[in-house]
């Protein structure tokens, strides 16, 4: 007997399922539903992937926190997921303690095994909003002989 885990590429907390999500998704499952039937312990493990610029920007244009948001949108990825019979042995987030505890360790061994650098960066801020700027909000325009670097909300 084989042991197999599968995943497939963690869809994204910015927006419902789509049809090439569902390609994939549905390929793996037959693949994964064949490889238990002749006898192989294969588990299938995904998440919506919650962190970045676009689940930020969607939950404002929602009127809502990123944690509700997030929460809506696994909600609403899980029925369509179920709707197409997509089975998951395993179906989280990447916002879940699990996860967060998870990272931090691998983030701890990473650091103490010497592997990270650290270094100052620069990085453009907004102090109304009180964040970095991601680099959608940021645009280059050309004055003169320099550049001129302003910011603008998308």
């Amino acid at each position: 007997m084989r042991r197999i885990l599968v995943t497939s590429a963690l869809p994204y907390a910015n927006g419902d399922i789509h049809i090439g999500h569902l390609v994939e998704y549905i390929q793996t499952d037959i693949w994964v539903r064949f490889q238990k039937l002749v006898g192989n312990r294969c588990v299938y493990m995904c998440a919506d992937d919650t962190h970045g610029t676009a689940v930020m920007i969607s939950a404002r244009k929602a009127g809502c926190s990123e944690e509700e948001f997030i929460a809506g949108m696994q909600q609403a990825h899980e029925r369509d997921f179920a709707a197409f019979d997509i089975e998951f042995d395993n179906y989280g987030s990447t916002n879940s303690p699990e996860n967060r505890k998870l990272c931090a360790e691998i983030w701890q061994s990473i650091r103490k095994a010497g592997l990270v650098k650290e270094r100052d960066v620069e990085q453009l801020f907004d102090p109304q909003v009180g964040t970095f700027l991601p680099d959608r909000f940021v645009r280059e325009q050309l004055a003169g002989d320099g550049v001129d670097i302003r910011w603008q909300r998308r």
